[in-house]
């Protein structure tokens, strides 16, 4: 019985998409996939379609490992109107509520530390997180609202840019799980005004560069010349999106073993514990281990070695 042919092709790696505006981040996913005409793509987290900025997404067998990035750092610059609440926390949504901005900028340099450090924020109704297996925006639309449980997340930095009254910008570096326009919801309240973001755009994603980037219209421009190789170029090695892990280079009996998904016992003068990036003899990334406490190397996610 003759095996099914594939719908595209093996390609490995991450492609640092720039979003444009107005698009989902699902329907990018799907244009970057047919573009590469690659058999298997994922993206790291999605973004609002008013959002702009660094959308990783993983071809091949680097979706194995797109959970690094969604629970990676991101840093956002956000642009917020001061003055107006709207339902979604954004400009997409219906104002609801319209006050005087009564605070000056000294009142909002003086705020902006209480939105540092560790903190509990409540999701916003308008997020794709799940309740009883429906995303929350479907029950939003819907009118309805769900009870949300604060998340513990953390704003390492909040960074006064501008103000331009009303309109207010500043640039955020956050952990995952963070909802920037939660965030500017939060500091309207605070600030006794309202506010929600008229502009957001993503400047990194864990310690990807920026300069890497890449647009939707420039892939397609790449495409139509009809050579895969073009936009091969823009792709990031898979091990990119593992890059903060330690490594561990294995010798050739220990490479056959991992191959096998067996457990291997190391030397391990570095003292290594907890997830790690493995590599063949012959430098070849082979995926994510766990070294416990024994120095034992347990298998976590192992790439598959296309046959050439």
């Amino acid at each position: 019985m003759s095996k099914p042919r594939k719908r595209g092709r093996d390609i490995d790696g991450v492609v640092l998409l720039d979003k444009p505006q107005g698009l989902s981040s699902n329907d990018l996913l799907q244009k970057v996939k047919r573009l590469y005409q690659a058999n298997k793509a994922g993206h790291t987290g999605a973004l609002d379609p008013l959002a702009t900025g660094m959308l990783p997404i993983c071809l091949g067998e680097a979706t194995k490992f797109s959970q690094f990035l969604l629970d990676a750092d991101k840093r956002y610059r956000v642009t917020a109107k001061l003055g107006e609440r709207t339902d979604t926390s954004d400009a997409e949504g219906e104002v609801v509520e319209v006050r005087e901005v009564k605070c000056g900028l000294d009142e909002i340099l003086a705020a902006l530390p209480h939105f540092r450090g560790d903190l509990q924020q409540v999701p916003t109704m308008f997020s794709a997180l799940k309740h009883q297996g429906k995303p929350l925006y479907e029950y939003a639309r819907a009118g309805i609202s769900v009870e949300r449980e604060a998340r513990p997340i953390t704003i390492f930095e909040l960074t006064f840019i501008d103000y331009q009254a009303p309109f207010l910008t500043l640039e955020v570096h956050c952990s995952k799980g963070t909802y920037i326009r939660t965030l500017v919801d939060d500091l309207g309240e605070y600030l006794g005004c309202g506010a929600h973001v008229t502009v957001l755009r993503r400047s990194a994603v864990a310690d990807y560069p920026a300069q890497a980037m890449v647009t939707l219209e420039t892939l397609q421009q790449l495409a139509e010349q009809q050579d895969l190789t073009l936009l091969d170029q823009h792709l990031l090695a898979a091990d990119s999106a593992v890059a903060n892990l330690a490594k561990i280079e294995l010798n050739e009996e220990q490479t056959r073993a991992i191959g096998f998904g067996q457990r291997l016992r190391f030397d391990n003068p570095q003292q290594l514990q907890g997830q790690v990036r493995l590599y063949s003899y012959q430098q070849h990334f082979l995926g994510v281990a766990e070294v416990d406490e024994n120095n034992v190397i347990h298998p976590k996610r192992l790439i598959t070695q296309h046959q050439q």
